[in-house]
């Protein structure tokens, strides 16, 4: 929701204030409302799966796991150094 460029309203009386604060009330609402049902609608749970694929998504999760597993790991041994991680643990093993 990109919000609309207008150029500033001037107001000369107490009334038009108050019809501007109820105007813009009501654009807050209803941008509230569309915002609820958006997120509401991101997390809807599917309930009709299969077994199939009940196994598949089991599957693609194990194998994000052993992915992020994998990363963290190559990541910690070259980039270890950088950041001070085991630094004490392979100085007392060169002694």
């Amino acid at each position: 929701m990109v919000p609309e460029k207008t150029a500033p309203n001037t107001y000369s009386t107490l009334e038009e204030i108050r019809m501007r604060k109820d105007t813009l009330l009501d654009d807050i609402e209803r941008d509230s409302e569309k915002i609820g049902t958006m997120w509401n609608r991101l997390f809807v749970k599917q309930e009709n799966s299969t077994k199939g694929e009940y196994v598949a998504s089991i599957v693609a999760n194990c194998i994000t796991a052993v992915d992020a597993f994998l990363l963290v790991r190559k990541l910690m041994k070259n980039y270890s150094g950088l950041f001070g991680f085991f630094e004490n643990k392979s100085k007392k093993k060169r002694k």
